[in-house]
């Protein structure tokens, strides 16, 4: 798998019927903050996935319009188009060039997808990715069982967890979610 992405956090929550994708605002050139409220997140095939993305923001954009198409193509079946796109990331000479990571779900499974060919899916329903993602990743599998907690405030908590340990995320945090 490849290295993780400095400059971000994504992390995805499934619990009880709704998944939250949360990522942070921060993007960082060296030891430089350039801005403070990007927007890592987004909404996918008419609102009916949710994609965040660790990396180079361009290639990311190309990703996701490249997920976009494979969706089309796959009557929105997420898995099987996550499939097909590293199929692609990985033989295709100009996206095998793209750095970056996505992690993407719909409202029934959550996904990592690499370059590397991964398309994964977690046992837990969480995934963490960039710079700070196994902080934020190691916060929500902590807060997961808390039945006092739904989804997003499992997203918002660990997300804040991991902007107080990784210097390359804030708290200036987007959320999109799906079902519940």
């Amino acid at each position: 798998m490849n290295e993780p992405f400095h400059g971000t956090t994504i992390l995805s929550v499934r619990k009880a019927g709704r998944v939250v994708i949360a990522g942070d605002g921060q993007v960082s050139v060296g030891p430089t903050v350039l801005k403070a409220k990007a927007r890592k997140v987004r909404r996918l095939a008419g609102g009916r996935v949710i994609g965040g993305f660790a990396g180079a923001t361009a290639d990311a954009f190309t990703l996701f319009e490249r997920l976009e198409a494979k969706l089309e193509k796959h009557g929105g079946q997420l898995t099987r188009a996550c499939v097909e796109l590293a199929k692609d990331w990985r033989t295709d000479r100009f996206l095998r060039r793209l750095e970056a990571m996505m992690a993407v779900a719909d409202d029934s499974v959550s996904l990592l997808v690499s370059g590397s060919g991964d398309v994964l899916e977690p046992d837990d329903g969480l995934v963490g990715i960039g710079s700070g993602g196994n902080f934020a990743l190691a916060a929500a599998r902590a807060l997961i069982d808390r039945s006092d907690m739904d989804a997003e405030a499992i997203a918002r908590r660990a997300m804040g967890i991991a902007a107080d340990i990784c210097v390359y995320t804030n708290r200036e945090l987007t959320l999109e979610s799906l079902g519940g």
